[in-house]
C-alpha cells in the first residue's frame, strides 16, 4: 500500500489554510514499512502533529533542492527528533552541495547531533534507493537552484495463483516461497510452473515534481505513473512569470499528464495569489487532463 499526505500545498509564501511545502509518503508491504518525507517546508513538525505523525516513524527524507520554503523545516525537525530520543538512523537524500547546508544549518541553529543520520548527495540522473519492494528514481529539473524530481516506483510482484493450486492439490507452504521468487516447482514427481501457479502484480508509481520550469525530462520520467504531484505555481495569464522564475503553470500540468499518460494528476504548490479562487488552476488542469485534483493540507490519497 502506498499513502500520500499532503502536510503543505503552497509555494513560496504560506496561506491561512495552505504551509509550505512537504509530503509524507508511506509505503507497507511485507517486506518494507517506509515513512518517507518528500521536502520539509517551514512549519512541517506542527503539521505532523496535527496529522497526528509522530516525526520518529520517519525513516528517510527526499529534499527536492535547498530553497527555504522547502527545507527550513528541518531544523525544528532535527531539534524535535533529538527531544524524543530518535534511535533509528535517518537517510536524507537530496542534490550535490547539501552536505554543506547541512551542516551549516546544524551551526547555525547550535542543532545537538544526538540523532544518527546519512546524508546521500545525488550527483546525476537515476536510481538512488532500491530494495526487495520498491526503487525511487531521480532526475535534474529546470529550476533556479540545483532540483530534483523524483518516482517511487514499487517493484512488479508475483502473487499465487490459490485456484491453480487447489487444482493440482498443492497446500500453502514453505515451498510456495520459490514461487513467488519465479522459480519453478517439484510436486508429486512433476515440475510446477512458475507462469502457471502464479501472475504477474506491475507495481504501482508515484511521481512527484515540486518545482521547476519546462522540460523534456520531466516526461522520462513521470511517463505511466498512477499517480502524478506536481507544482502548478501559476495559471496561464502568468505564463511569462513562470518562465521567468522556473515554474510550471496548470496548463503544463495538465499537458504533461495528458502527453505521459499518467493515472491522476495532483495539483500542489499554488501560489497564495490565488487563495481565494484555487478553482482558477484547477479549471485550467481539468480542460486538458480530466482527472486533475487540487492538493489540500491534510488530504490523504492511498493507492
Amino acid at each position: 500500500m502506498i499513502k500520500l499526505t499532503f502536510l503543505g500545498t503552497s509555494s513560496q509564501i504560506p496561506t491561512a489554510t495552505r504551509n509550505h511545502t512537504s509530503i509524507l509518503l508511506n509505503y507497507q508491504s511485507g517486506k518494507s514499512n517506509e515513512n518517507i518525507l518528500i521536502d520539509c517546508g517551514e512549519n512541517t513538525q506542527r503539521q505532523m502533529r496535527i496529522a497526528r505523525i509522530p516525526p520518529t516513524c520517519l525513516t528517510k527524507v527526499f529534499l527536492t533542492h535547498w530553497h527555504g520554503d522547502h527545507t527550513l523545516g528541518l531544523p525544528g525537525l532535527i531539534q524535535n527528533l533529538n527531544a524524543h530520543g530518535f534511535l533509528g538512523v535517518l537517510d536524507f537524500y537530496g542534490p550535490k552541495g547539501i552536505k554543506k547546508y547541512f551542516e551549516l544549518m546544524l551551526k547555525a541553529f547550535l542543532l545537538e547531533r544526538k540523532i544518527q543520520f546519512r546524508i546521500h548527495e545525488i550527483e546525476r540522473d537515476g536510481v538512488v534507493f532500491e530494495n526487495l519492494d520498491f526503487k525511487v528514481e531521480a532526475i535534474f529539473l529546470n529550476h533556479t537552484a540545483p532540483c530534483l524530481g523524483y518516482s517511487f516506483c514499487e517493484l512488479d510482484r508475483r502473487k499465487i495463483d490459490v485456484k491453480y493450486l487447489k487444482k493440482i492439490g498443492l497446500k500453502p507452504g514453505p515451498i510456495l516461497k520459490n514461487l513467488q521468487e519465479g522459480k519453478n516447482i517439484k510436486f508429486n514427481g512433476k515440475v510446477v510452473n512458475v507462469n502457471k501457479a502464479t501472475y504477474l502484480v506491475k507495481g504501482k508509481k508515484v511521481s512527484i515534481i515540486l518545482d521547476t520550469g519546462f522540460t523534456k525530462k520531466i516526461e522520462k520520467l513521470v511517463k505511466s505513473s498512477d499517480l502524478l504531484v506536481i507544482e502548478s505555481t501559476f495559471s496561464k495569464d502568468l505564463k511569462e512569470k513562470a518562465v521567468e522564475y522556473k515554474h510550471l503553470t496548470a496548463t503544463d500540468a495538465g499537458k504533461i499528464a495528458k502527453k505521459c499518460k499518467v493515472g491522476r494528476l495532483v495539483l500542489t504548490h499554488i501560489s497564495q495569489r490565488y487563495e481565494k479562487d484555487l478553482e482558477i488552476v484547477l479549471k485550467e488542469a481539468k480542460k486538458i487532463f480530466k482527472n486533475s485534483s487540487l492538493a489540500k493540507d491534510f488530504m490523504i490519497l492511498e493507492l
